[in-house]
């Protein structure tokens, strides 16, 4: 007979206890992940979200780059000119409101502004409000990574192309900008991963991201971890494969420049 009975089966009892408690919460956890995504097709609601966002993202990171590259443009020639016209006073004047503005106020708020107060057009979607102001902002920070790719840049490379008879125009177009872009690739691109979390404050607009396809789950089904920790999970995995590309991406430019 074992010394102490009483003690072993109040062991085996709080054992079964905690295995119930385990089998409890798996089945809850189930049961609203049913509940959340399977019932009714709800998971569709993160799909068209996760559209948007990709949407929003990718053309806002064109625009951005676009609108990043003739300000850093503007901003050099003002600097290198040695008589400054006063059409190229006035661009810069402006570029160098537009960076001061940008920059000093929250993107939310230039979302809420572009979409209330500039584009109050109903015929305008606000998912196209939303490239708007997410790419000017993102034009903002753009162009100081674009500048410092065109600086980075030999000067002797713009002293080689006009000894080659090409005007300062030409010579930026194809001899400085394709190494100055070869340079600030990887911060561009940081700059799309950075851009697709900002855009999880788009929902502010009335667009259904991937943020706002979360919230519309929970308010239908009044569980707020599941549907939240899911729309988290999914940014999660999105940045980390997207920095793995990126890590790829600067580990390519670095084998080139050796060659």
């Amino acid at each position: 007979m074992p010394p102490f009975p009483f003690s072993e089966g109040k062991e085996v009892q709080s054992l079964n206890a905690f295995l119930m408690q385990i089998q409890t919460f798996f089945q809850s956890i189930q049961h609203d992940f049913y509940r959340c995504f399977i019932e009714e097709d709800r998971y569709m609601y993160l799909v068209e979200g996760l559209g948007n966002t990709l949407l929003i993202t990718f053309v806002a990171v064109i625009i951005g780059t676009i609108l990043g590259s003739l300000t850093a443009i503007v901003r050099i020639s003002y600097a290198g000119a040695a008589r400054k016209s006063w059409w190229l006073k006035l661009l810069n004047g402006i570029c160098g409101l537009y960076l001061t503005v940008i920059r000093g106020t929250p993107t939310m708020v230039q979302l809420l502004i572009m979409y209330y107060v500039i584009i109050t057009s109903p015929v305008v979607p606000p998912t196209v409000v939303a490239m708007l102001a997410f790419g000017i902002n993102s034009g903002a920070y753009v162009a100081e990574v674009v500048r410092s790719g065109i600086q980075s840049v030999d000067v002797g490379q713009m002293e080689a192309g006009r000894s080659l008879g090409l005007n300062g125009r030409t010579t930026m177009m194809r001899i400085i900008l394709p190494q100055a872009f070869k340079n600030v690739a990887p911060a561009i691109f940081n700059e799309f991963i950075v851009l697709l979390k900002e855009t999880s404050v788009a929902g502010y607009v009335g667009i259904q991201d991937l943020t706002k396809g979360g919230d519309i789950i929970r308010s239908i089904t009044y569980e707020a971890y599941m549907p939240l920790l899911m729309v988290a999970a999914v940014y999660l995995v999105m940045v980390i494969g997207l920095t793995a590309v990126l890590r790829k991406l600067e580990r390519r430019l670095a084998r080139s420049d050796k060659r």
